[in-house]
């Protein structure tokens, strides 16, 4: 079980940093929860692999500071129709 749960976290990762994704859409593309993702990458990556942790930890902060433009974008689009 401890090998499954290693290669996971690596696994989400290496799909975090080559897609640039968010926790939310990891979780989605592995069937698992947000909690999962963000406990993985966060915590477990850090003891692994250190290199991977710190991409990983670049990429989730720039997701972070982008959040807010994200959410104005998800508003606007599901009001746009409603609005015209």
């Amino acid at each position: 079980m401890k090998g499954y749960i290693e290669q996971r976290v690596v696994d989400l990762a290496e799909y975090i940093i080559k897609n640039k994704a968010t926790v939310r859409d990891t979780a989605k593309v592995f069937d698992i929860s947000k909690s999962t993702v963000h406990k993985d990458v966060t915590e477990r990556l850090k003891k692994i692999n250190s290199n991977l942790a710190k991409g990983v930890r670049i990429v989730l902060d720039e997701n972070k500071s982008e959040r807010h433009i994200r959410g104005g974008l998800a508003t606007k689009n599901k009001y746009k129709g409603n609005l015209s």
